[in-house]
């Protein structure tokens, strides 16, 4: 591949970079956490591409003078290189969903000190804060309280529903599923992967996962209600 190849690959790598950080598209790889870098990124591959491309026509117009060459063209096919990266700007990837957290251990963690929860009822709570109390705090914040949880369902091999929430350490490569079991008025149709907004209350009912024998709390519906998919399908707070 020649400069002018290789310039027009960093040039769509990084316009990929600043696409993805300013709409929102990079939730789908990486943590918020990470936006600043990416705009930095691209921002550089961009003024890299325009600087070779300024270069290699200044050392064609001064060929001549010189007494050079041209270089033979390379092959056209090189240009299939642009493929990836148009797909990459083209095509959003789906979040994780039920299929890898069936097939992922519960990455739950241990919580040693547990805030108040929100005054508000029902008490709007993550997943991850949900299940660290009730697997953990053995639901001693959660007694006598009505919360809200928003996650994507999930049904194992026998029906059992599933609320989940993929967490990140870093990036898309390292999501794991935190879980939380199902009882009570559940609606009659179930969909694996629809976003839901369940609210409920705490139950000591307790199961393990079968991937990893972690703790997998349960959580008593009182209603549940379809909701869209989450600007951040992501969580990326492992311990509240």
């Amino acid at each position: 591949m020649n400069r002018q190849s290789q310039s027009a690959v960093m040039f769509l790598l990084g316009a990929a970079l600043l696409h993805a950080g300013s709409t929102g598209l990079y939730l789908r790889y990486v943590k918020p956490g990470l936006r600043p870098l990416l705009l930095a990124s691209g921002a550089v591959l961009i003024a890299a591409a325009l600087a070779t491309v300024w270069y290699e026509r200044r050392r064609a117009k001064a060929a001549p003078a010189r007494g050079e060459h041209h270089a033979h063209p390379e092959p056209r096919v090189s240009w299939l290189l642009l493929l990836p990266l148009l797909g990459l700007i083209l095509v959003a990837p789906p979040a994780l969903g039920s299929y890898s957290a069936l097939r992922s251990g519960t990455a739950l963690q241990k919580t040693y000190v547990y805030g108040k929860l929100p005054a508000a009822d029902p008490a709007p709570l993550s997943v991850i804060d949900y299940a660290s109390r009730a697997a953990y705090g053995h639901g001693r914040t959660l007694k006598g309280r009505t919360v809200r949880v928003t996650g994507f369902l999930a049904l194992d091999r026998t029906g059992a529903p599933y609320l989940v929430r993929m967490a990140l350490n870093c990036c898309a490569a390292d999501a794991q599923p935190v879980k939380i079991a199902l009882t009570g008025d559940l609606p009659p149709v179930l969909r694996p992967d629809a976003w839901m907004e369940v609210t409920g209350a705490y139950t000591p009912r307790l199961t393990h996962d079968p991937v990893n024998n972690g703790p997998i709390p349960y959580l008593k519906v009182v209603s549940a209600r379809p909701v869209p998919v989450p600007h951040d399908p992501y969580d990326e707070t492992w311990n509240t």
